[in-house]
């Protein structure tokens, strides 16, 4: 038994109420590890959550229920092993927690899923690794829905809406090294951040209506707007892949409108947007609403990613020990500049 230090969100709100507090963690079981960690992240989805967002589907999977620790992402050292696990005492790994009823990562220990952990670079800091393994897998599930992928890639055109958030500079950087060529839709003021991570075209959407965009797209993506979906599709070309987006409003439907109603009113929003794709590019074109889960293909993607580039392919803006986490929270909900990152140590 060992007593963890876990960031609680006690009760949902605006803003929402949060506390330091102890929980205790028993033996890692068959294919476990207990992790004690170094670094987590707060991404967009844990201060949306911290107010309430998406309690009554996440409620299924056990997710819902206050107190409540949030966080996917983590970094850390093996303490101790469960049978058949492919780590050992002392190994450095990085990786994910699902979403689920045993809580998340801002926690000073937790027990993990051996498959969803990988051993960390030794040449990346905690925190650098830290704000990768959730965006990626989430770019890559939505890549993968709409049939994109470093085989077919190359040449592509690739429309990004929400260019200058963490799924878009990732997409444009992983897109591009695949050879595909993106166009990076943002704000006046993210123009020249798309620029130098390598889109091959900007619209500045503050500037310029998404209407007046070329239909010559292969896919399109929307990580910003879901207003925004119906102008994004229509900018799709004849025989094009398709178009996904994380943005759609799924759990929103069921907190607003309960079980039934609720259930109706994603299906209508996914079907119409469905048979707009369709209109747009053809029968085989593909739609997706993109939903979080970790998954092991993704996370093999991420080490080979970054064995292949330098540098750090999301900066870092707020850096914050665990008892200050509510600062990363703020920084966050604000959707300052940068990632936000908790430390432990």
């Amino acid at each position: 038994m060992i007593t963890a230090q876990a960031w609680q969100c006690l009760a949902p709100g605006q803003p929402p109420q949060f506390a330091l507090r102890s929980r205790e963690l028993g033996a890692p079981g068959p294919m476990q590890v207990l992790v004690q960690l170094e670094a987590s992240a707060v991404n967009p989805i844990d201060a949306k959550r911290a107010t309430g967002y998406g309690r009554r589907l996440l409620a299924l999977k056990g997710a819902a229920r206050f107190p409540l620790v949030l966080g996917n992402d983590l970094v850390g050292r093996v303490l101790a092993v469960g049978p058949g696990a492919s780590f050992k005492p002392g190994d450095r790994v990085w990786g994910l927690l699902p979403t689920g009823r045993w809580g998340g990562t801002h926690a000073s220990h937790v027990i993990a899923d051996a498959a969803l952990l990988r051993p960390a670079p030794s040449t990346r800091s905690a925190a650098a690794l830290a704000v990768l393994p959730y965006t990626f897998t989430t770019l890559w599930l939505a890549l993968r829905s709409v049939g994109l992928g470093p085989h077919n890639a190359a040449g592509k055109r690739v429309l990004v809406h929400g260019a200058s958030g963490g799924l878009g500079q990732m997409a444009i950087q992983l897109l591009g090294q695949w050879g595909a060529q993106v166009t990076a839709v943002c704000s006046t003021s993210h123009v020249q951040a798309c620029i130098n991570l390598g889109a091959a075209a900007v619209w500045d959407r503050t500037r310029q209506p998404l209407s007046a965009l070329p239909a010559h797209h292969d896919a399109s993506f929307n990580f910003a707007h879901w207003p925004d979906e119906a102008a994004l599709i229509s900018r799709l070309r004849p025989g094009a892949l398709g178009h996904a987006t994380t943005v759609h409003p799924l759990l929103g439907s069921f907190d607003e409108h309960g079980w039934w109603r609720g259930g109706w009113q994603a299906w209508r929003a996914w079907s119409a947007m469905r048979q707009q794709c369709v209109a747009a590019g053809g029968p085989g074109t593909r739609y997706a609403w993109t939903i979080f889960q970790p998954d092991g293909a993704a996370l093999d993607a991420l080490v080979a990613w970054l064995h292949e580039r330098p540098g750090q392919p999301l900066p870092i803006g707020v850096q914050v020990p665990l008892s200050q986490a509510d600062q990363a929270f703020a920084h966050v909900a604000a959707q300052g500049p940068g990632r936000a990152v908790i430390t432990f140590g």
